[in-house]
């Protein structure tokens, strides 16, 4: 009888502890997500203060100086002068932890804000292209 009673506290106990644990799971996958959004649209942003600058060069038309692509922030810009040096922005494209991997959604300056699809001109925004909700019901696309 002991043993029944000790098993059935511990499958209560277990019971308990399931969705807390996927509670945790998401709030450290929510975290890192704000944080790998947040450190994109810095480098981004000090990509276009640096090109507004005149720091980067010339740029290409259309891009009103926000940068053609992420891997421009990892590979880098070369400077202008003949020493060649390069600036860049990320170390790397960081992963996307709802989706595993390191594809994000990008917006360019001329997209609609919420739109869910790139013009191609160049990247103003970035969004994770998980179809996954918050605890509020607001999609991880509009962080």
């Amino acid at each position: 009888m002991e043993l029944v009673v000790a098993f059935t506290i511990m499958l209560i106990l277990t019971t308990m502890s399931v969705p807390l644990a996927r509670s945790r799971v998401r709030t450290m996958r929510e975290r890192e997500l704000h944080n790998d959004v947040r450190e994109m649209r810095s480098a981004i942003d000090k990509y276009k203060d640096y090109a507004d600058l005149g720091y980067l060069g010339p740029q290409k038309l259309g891009t009103n100086n926000w940068p053609e692509t992420l891997d421009i922030l990892v590979e880098g810009v070369k400077l202008p002068g003949p020493d060649g040096k390069k600036m860049r922005f990320l170390r790397r494209i960081p992963v996307d932890p709802f989706t595993g991997k390191a594809e994000w959604g990008m917006r360019s300056d001329q997209d609609d804000p919420k739109s869910l699809s790139w013009g191609g001109q160049c990247v103003f925004d970035v969004y994770s292209k998980t179809q996954e909700k918050a605890a509020d019901g607001k999609s991880y696309s509009e962080w």
